[in-house]
């Protein structure tokens, strides 16, 4: 069954010094209200973006203790508005600094955590802890994941969030991930959302195309329906028909020709598109891999006994 979602993102370099955390403030409020008020369900925003600006150096110094005051702020901000947003910053943990991105639900709640699993070098040296699990976040709308900045470089990062069920993955950032966003997305046929301390934040659909985009305007926001899978062609393709005279226009196709894939999406109140799978006997992206992969060893195994 269709799962729509409006999900936003806010990239953007604050002009206001770290020091003054009220303006700071003031034009997060803003920019979050702005996509509440356009519809979004959830707004993320850049990578450490209370802090940005400071040297790595100054990051222990500046660190807030969870709940500290920009926090607390932002999740007034979500309620006020009943928006989910996830609020990147720097926290001081007993074990340590974290680089962390905190999820706070419509009624201003923190429900989940993640903790940038691979720092930079300069962060580590600097004292911020590394952390170990892709953490996925249940939210009303569906399964989310975070990865923050350096961490789009590493495969057990975005592999695992994929592993781990996230429909949806948020990139907060200093760097835009431009490509390899993109090239993720449809490797692992996920949505992305980037929000980056610069302009050319984005909305890319599970296909690698860019839905939306952040230029002067900071925001960028998208609609997107969750209940669609991205699946391979062969063995595939000859079904469509058996399913549109069953179900029309409550089934939607998108085709990516190039690539030999194809996205398919219900748009029908009580049939998921689990179950068209299901029905129709489709195989997923992953599960048509691995049969390859296991006949190409038969046949291997063959050869040579």
């Amino acid at each position: 069954m269709a799962r729509y979602v409006t999900v936003a993102s806010i990239s953007h370099y604050p002009q206001a010094p770290c020091e003054q955390v009220e303006e700071r403030l003031k034009t997060a409020e803003l920019f979050a209200t702005r996509a509440a008020r356009m519809g979004a369900d959830i707004v993320a925003f850049p990578e450490v973006y209370p802090h940005l600006g400071l040297r790595i150096e100054d990051w222990p110094r500046a660190a807030e203790q969870p709940g500290g005051v920009t926090l607390a702020h932002m999740a007034d901000v979500a309620r006020r508005n009943g928006t989910y947003l996830v609020w990147p910053l720097v926290e001081r943990h007993p074990e340590g600094l974290r680089n962390s991105a905190v999820l706070l639900d419509r009624n201003g709640r923190v429900i989940g955590r993640y903790y940038k699993m691979f720092p930079t070098i300069g962060e580590i040296e600097a004292g911020v802890v590394p952390g170990t699990e892709a953490s996925i976040f249940e939210t009303e709308f569906g399964r989310i994941g975070i990865a923050i900045c350096f961490d789009l470089n590493f495969r057990p990062i975005i592999e695992g969030l994929a592993r781990n069920g996230a429909e949806v993955v948020f990139f907060c950032s200093m760097y835009r991930g431009g490509l390899q966003l993109r090239s993720w997305a449809h490797e692992l046929g996920r949505y992305f959302v980037s929000a980056i301390g610069a302009e050319l934040g984005q909305v890319v659909d599970m296909s690698g195309e860019v839905l939306a985009e952040a230029t002067y305007e900071a925001l960028a926001l998208a609609r997107i329906n969750l209940d669609r899978r991205l699946l391979h062609m062969d063995h595939n393709w000859d079904k469509m028909d058996e399913m549109l005279a069953k179900y029309g226009k409550g089934v939607r196709f998108q085709y990516y020709t190039r690539e030999a894939k194809y996205t398919i999406a219900s748009e029908m109140e009580g049939v998921s598109v689990q179950d068209l799978i299901a029905e129709f006997n489709l195989e997923e992206l992953d599960d048509y891999f691995a049969r390859a992969m296991r006949v190409r060893e038969q046949a291997l195994a063959a050869r040579h006994p």
